[in-house]
């Protein structure tokens, strides 16, 4: 087989294909939906995916608006490939990390390697993930264990610069609640014990512990009650802690001293604590640089120019998690010719924008050239289990 020609056909089915992803952008930008309510999102690309013929597992891992589309099914190969695709949006600001067009991006190369299955080899999957935002759904897909197997997972994130891979911290976040005893501030405090005391020595604690702690490491929250009276003991404070390094083990190790230390502020003043997390940790992203290398190769060829820049950390994303299970590529393509931050109200109103469009087609084609590359190609695949095995 011609797979240099195999491949352009099938870049030249993006083409065609491509305002049905433009279409679906749109629709999904203007009904943003935020974390697990994506209801009207996950029935259009229910709707879509059935309407090209495509099989469609729904509520996907018993979660409400995840699904996963078979695009090829090979029992003779053990390849296993899966499409990401996001589609939640932020509370009161839309879809300003740009997951309206993302995940369109995604549903292209999906459609279009669907396309020409008859042609293919290997098992692919496009995969619907809820709740990028908050408590990530692709922490289910990693503890699930059906990733366990996976040859790589793959997506293309909306931002302002061409990135052939992300940086992600991994980050972890807690509730600290701390309990004593009221009493009448001013003629018995000796049979109070003071619950904003206690929260008060944990962060200075959490302050002192700066010191020791290796660079990059982030520390930061709030109060979020500190008593009700100034004329009364407080016996209730709270606050919320979130923690973040640019590695999963050493981040483990700054949680638990920060958990010790909120012990130990409790037996201090007498007071009791109560450490919950609100959410679930974020590993961060492990690297590959093998494919890091090829996806800057399919980006030149299709005339993406690379950002020669230092590549920062995006903050956190359940992906990371995913990484840890399977090799995970997370490269940026840009939706402005200026500088735009995500998470902003000026990076929402980009999703519609003729240069959006231009990052939905070659976001799709960088997509569907890294994996026809990697179904005949084996080095491809061998050099990413190599990056992964090495990274763990």
């Amino acid at each position: 087989m011609d797979i240099e020609k195999l491949e352009k056909k099938i870049l030249n089915k993006v083409d065609l294909e491509k305002e049905k992803a433009y279409n679906l952008n749109e629709y999904i930008y203007r009904n943003p939906e935020t974390a697990y309510k994506e209801y009207k999102a996950y029935e259009k690309y229910l709707k879509m995916l059935k309407d090209e013929k495509i099989k469609v597992e729904e509520k996907y891992l018993g979660i409400k608006t995840a699904f996963k589309a078979t695009i090829n099914e090979d029992n003779n190969s053990d390849i296993k490939i899966g499409i990401l695709a996001e589609y939640d949006a932020l509370p009161k600001i839309g879809h300003a990390c740009g997951h309206s067009a993302s995940g369109a991006l995604s549903f292209l190369a999906a459609l279009s390697l669907f396309k020409n299955k008859n042609k293919l080899k290997g098992n692919i999957y496009l995969i619907g993930t809820p709740a990028e935002e908050f408590n990530g759904a692709k922490t289910d897909l990693a503890n699930s264990g059906e990733f366990d197997d996976f040859s790589f997972v793959v997506m293309i994130h909306m931002l302002d610069k061409n990135n052939t891979h992300s940086k992600f911290q991994a980050l972890d976040g807690y509730t600290f609640e701390f309990k004593g005893k009221p009493s009448h501030a001013a003629a018995s405090p000796w049979n109070g014990r003071n619950a904003v005391n206690g929260m008060t020595l944990f962060m200075n604690a959490l302050d002192m512990m700066r010191q020791q702690i290796k660079d990059g490491t982030r520390i930061h929250g709030m109060i979020t009650e500190g008593g009700s009276s100034a004329n009364t003991i407080p016996d209730y404070a709270s606050c919320m802690y979130m923690f973040r390094y640019r590695e999963m083990p050493y981040l483990e190790e700054v949680v638990n001293w920060s958990k010790e230390a909120a012990e130990g502020c409790a037996k201090a003043t007498q007071t009791q604590v109560k450490i919950t997390s609100p959410g679930r940790p974020l590993a961060d992203l492990k690297p590959t640089p093998s494919t890091d290398k090829l996806i800057k190769e399919i980006y030149e060829e299709l005339d993406v120019e690379v950002n020669k820049e230092e590549i920062v950390p995006l903050g956190s994303s359940d992906i990371g998690n995913l990484s840890y299970k399977c090799p995970a590529f997370h490269p940026t393509i840009s939706i402005s010719d200026e500088e735009v931050s995500p998470h902003t109200e000026e990076f929402a109103k980009c999703m519609l924008t003729y240069k959006t469009k231009w990052a939905i087609e070659k976001g799709a084609k960088t997509i569907s050239a890294l994996i026809v590359r990697s179904l005949f190609n084996e080095s491809i695949i061998k050099n990413m289990k190599k990056d992964f095995k090495e990274s763990k």
